[in-house]
């Protein structure tokens, strides 16, 4: 398995971790509920799409038969999603308190976890076409194990 696949589920359940905890925190402090944003942001952005990011990186290219059309681009986007979504929920924290910088920390955090989505549908839209046509004659789908027949037996 890739160190970025392995990266991002590992991110994945930090971010999982954290949004569980601050969702127990609004519970027994219920004025705490102004930081229901972030609570959110973590479990969505954080938990649910690093997890997809991390599968999707593994399993994508197994199944078009193709290699991932770039082994850099997933690592820079696991570093630039997760600190754009690190700076987003300080600046949802910082909104709720009514600060008004947290608008600008917020759609920097923004801009950087977008990027960090466009950079995965880019990477997959490669590895799935253009790239994906030019070398799926060459990877094979199954890779035969040694000394067992054509059927795996």
């Amino acid at each position: 398995m890739d160190w970025f696949v392995k990266a991002f589920i590992r991110a994945s359940l930090i971010w999982l971790s954290l949004g569980v905890t601050l969702g127990v925190a609004m519970a027994a402090h219920p004025a705490w509920t102004i930081y229901r944003t972030a609570h959110l942001h973590m479990l969505v952005l954080g938990f649910v799409t690093m997890m997809i990011y991390g599968v999707a990186y593994h399993v994508v290219p197994r199944f078009a038969g193709a290699p991932l059309f770039s082994r850099t681009a997933p690592g820079w986007h696991c570093i630039i999603s997760n600190v754009g979504l690190a700076v987003m929920c300080v600046g949802f924290a910082m909104r709720a308190l009514g600060r008004p910088e947290g608008n600008l920390v917020l759609a920097a955090g923004g801009t950087l976890s977008a990027a960090g989505a466009y950079t995965f549908a880019f990477v997959l839209w490669r590895t799935l076409g253009v790239h994906a046509a030019k070398t799926s004659a060459t990877v094979p789908l199954q890779r035969p194990v040694p000394g067992r027949g054509p059927s795996g037996q």
